[in-house]
This record gives structure tokens, C-alpha cells and sequence, in this order.
């Protein structure tokens, strides 16, 4: 039986930048693959050449039938120096804008994913006193690119950002790294506080509509732990989507779900099904995250700006994928409002300190950067042209 979906309804990849774009040589993360490199952590280097290539990649999408593109502009680039802004770069996010729109692909644009300047960095990043100046400066300029783009994310995942950057405060502080730690707050809190800042001057200037993305844990209770699996996903999870509320839309974000016990979150055990990220397969976490998010945020419309598997095997990939549709036409089936979906990723890329998980629906060679579509890609395709599953 076939299964179609709202006739305007988005279907595409996500990329964020510094995972495709290659010498990034300005950011946190290139400084951090530096410091951090006896310790595992990989380089990006030319990442994918996306920075030359982005047409490229757009025309296979487009080709195999979507018709929207998720990807990000960074921040390193367009203000290099406090106050000083490239228009070079500028007109260079532009053009890839434009070639989106000319490809009949929906540029979901999303102005800080992970990275930002060195600078920012160097003056305490999200605590220095005028962090949310800083960004609030920055995307004013972004601003003035975003003519005609209609769906706009401020910052992806902060709760995962506040967790990240919490835990490297506390290795500043002479503190061993924390393992399944909750995000800090007062970083969260900031991050809170930036996006309520540019929401509704994004909203003003450029007439998209505004949101962030989330983390979505699926986050499950496991017997007589209720009270600390609410306190956990309140925490994690529900602070960052209380402030959807007053959005335009919300990017959920889902991979895999975990019980909360006593203790907090519970650790992914070994297991032969674990993704490469050693995460639990569960495709059904997306049906998960789903009903979850329109429980707190009501009738703000959802986007799915990430849901995929690090996996060499791509039929394993599509199996993964066909649960996450089937219950995502279930949601929709039962009045959730969701606009669109956007698999992670469109490309095999730079995961953040490491190239083997590969989440791709296209391979890439790294040498000669020539794309090689999997079945997964031309599969979700056809999905994405039938509108329909």
C-alpha cells in the first residue's frame, strides 16, 4: 500500500560545513584537530571540497528527485576578525543559495552548525559577557544574503553544543572529560539567549521562517526511575524545545534512543547491531522524538532536519531509513504537523573528529573527491519524487 505525504512536502539531505566543505582554517574545530591530534582526533583537511563542489553536489540531488537542501554557512569564514566582515565570503553563501533555488531545491539554511570563529573562541566563546552580541552581530550580516530563503535555522542542536563545551570547561578546569554528561546550563542558558536574540530580527529582515533544531534523545524510563528520567529529558531535551514554542518551526533531529535508570542516562552496551558510532540501532527512535516534540511544543510545525545511521552496510541503511518513514507517515497520520524530511547526511563526511562513521547516501574518495552515489541515495529518491512511500 502506498503511503503519500502533503503535497508540498520537503524531502532532502544535510550537510553543515566544516564536515564538507575543507580548510576551514579559521574555526574552534580546525584549532582543535591541531591540539587534540595525539589524542585521536582526525583532521578535516579538504573535508570533501565542498567549498568548490556544492554545485556538484546539488545537481545529484536534484537529479535523483529531491527537492530540498539542508546545509550551513559558517561563521569562521564570513567574520574572520571581530567586525570585520567578508563580502567575499558572503557572495560566495549567496551564490550557493541561488544555485539551489535554480535546481528547484528549498535551501534550509542554518547559520551556526558546531563551529565558530577563532577569535570567539580565544575571548571565552558562549561566556564571554558579549557572546550574544557577537552572534547577534554576525547574523545581522548573514541576513542580508537570505533574500528569498524560507526556512532558517539560528543554531544547530545546542543542547549538544552545551554538552560538548561543557565538557571541555571542565577539562580547562583540570577536569578528566565527562562521560554521558547533561549539557551545562549556563551555557545552554546562553545559547537560549542568542537565539531568542536573532529570532525575530531574522524574522524581520528576511521574512523566513525561524527555528533551531534539537537533539532528540527518545529518551525512555526504565522501571521506578520515572522521577529522574523526567528531571534527565527536562535537562537534555525539553529546555531547548520549550523555546520552539515561540518559533516558526522546530528541527528535530533523531538516531537512537536509551533508557534513563537511577543513575541518569544508561551507557549504549556492546552489541553486533551498534551503529559505527556505537549507538543502538533504533529506527524507531524518530517515531519516538516525534510524538515526544509536539507533546511539548503543540502545534509548531516540525521539520526533521536530521534522522540516519553510520553504517558501511547501505542496505542496512535503507532498512533503518524505511522504519523512520513508515513512522514518520504515522505521525503525520495522527495530526502531527511535519513539513519535511532531511536525512543526515547527503555525504560520506568529516564526523567531527573522525572519518569512519559514514552516514552518507553518497560515498566519496577523499583523494580525487568524485561522488559515488549508494543505492540508499537513488532508493530515498524515488521516495522523494513519488512523494509517497
Amino acid at each position: 500500500m502506498s503511503r503519500s505525504f502533503p503535497s508540498d512536502f520537503l524531502w532532502g539531505a544535510a550537510t553543515a560545513a566544516h564536515q564538507v566543505e575543507g580548510n576551514n582554517l579559521n574555526s574552534d574545530w580546525w584549532r582543535l584537530e591541531q591540539l587534540a591530534a595525539d589524542y585521536g582526533v582526525q583532521p578535516s583537511g579538504d573535508a570533501l571540497d565542498s567549498y568548490h563542489r556544492y554545485g556538484e553536489d546539488m545537481r545529484l540531488l536534484a537529479e535523483a528527485g529531491y527537492n530540498a537542501y539542508r546545509f550551513s554557512i559558517e561563521w569562521s569564514r564570513i567574520e574572520p576578525l571581530p567586525g570585520v566582515f567578508s563580502r567575499a565570503e558572503l557572495a560566495h553563501y549567496r551564490r550557493m543559495i541561488d544555485t539551489a533555488v535554480s535546481l528547484g531545491l528549498t535551501p534550509v539554511v542554518t547559520l551556526h552548525h558546531f563551529s565558530h570563529p577563532l577569535w570567539f573562541e580565544e575571548r571565552g566563546a558562549w561566556l564571554a559577557e558579549d557572546s550574544v552580541e557577537a552572534f547577534t552581530r554576525y547574523v545581522e550580516q548573514a541576513c542580508s544574503i537570505l533574500d528569498g530563503v524560507e526556512w532558517v535555522v539560528t543554531i544547530n542542536e545546542p543542547n549538544v553544543l552545551a554538552i560538548t563545551h561543557g565538557g571541555q570547561r571542565q577539562v580547562a578546569q583540570g577536569k578528566p572529560y565527562p562521560m554521558n554528561a547533561l549539557p551545562d546550563q549556563e551555557i545552554g542558558d546562553r545559547f537560549i539567549e542568542a537565539h531568542r536574540s536573532v529570532a525575530p530580527m531574522i524574522r524581520k529582515l528576511t521574512g523566513a521562517k525561524v527555528g533551531w533544531t534539537v537533539a532528540n534523545q527518545a529518551l525512555t524510563p526504565t522501571p521506578g526511575n520515572e522521577e529522574k528520567f523526567a528531571e534527565v529529558r527536562y535537562l537534555i531535551e525539553d529546555k531547548y524545545l520549550d523555546v520552539s514554542r515561540d518559533d516558526d518551526f522546530l528541527g528535530v533531529q533523531s538516531y537512537t534512543s536509551q533508557p534513563v535508570d537511577a543513575n541518569g542516562i544508561v551507557p549504549h552496551p556492546e552489541h553486533p547491531d551498534n551503529t559505527i558510532m556505537g549507538w543502538a540501532y533504533r529506527p524507531d527512535a524518530l517515531g519516538i522524538a516525534l510524538r515526544h516534540t509536539k507533546e511539548v511544543v503543540g502545534d509548531v510545525p516540525i521539520l526533521v532536519t536530521e534522522n540516519g545511521i553510520a553504517t558501511a552496510d547501505d542496505e542496512r541503511r535503507i532498512a533503518y531509513t524505511t522504519v523512520a518513514l513508515n513512522d514518520m507517515a504515522d505521525a503525520i497520520e495522527n495530526g502531527i504537523d511535519i513539513r519535511g524530511y532531511l536525512h543526515w547526511s547527503l555525504l560520506d563526511n568529516f564526523e567531527w573528529g573522525h572519518w569512519e562513521p559514514t552516514f552518507g547516501l553518497i560515498a566519496v574518495d577523499r583523494e580525487t573527491f568524485e561522488r559515488h552515489p549508494k543505492p540508499s541515495f537513488a532508493w530515498l529518491g524515488k521516495i522523494a519524487s513519488d512523494n509517497a512511500l
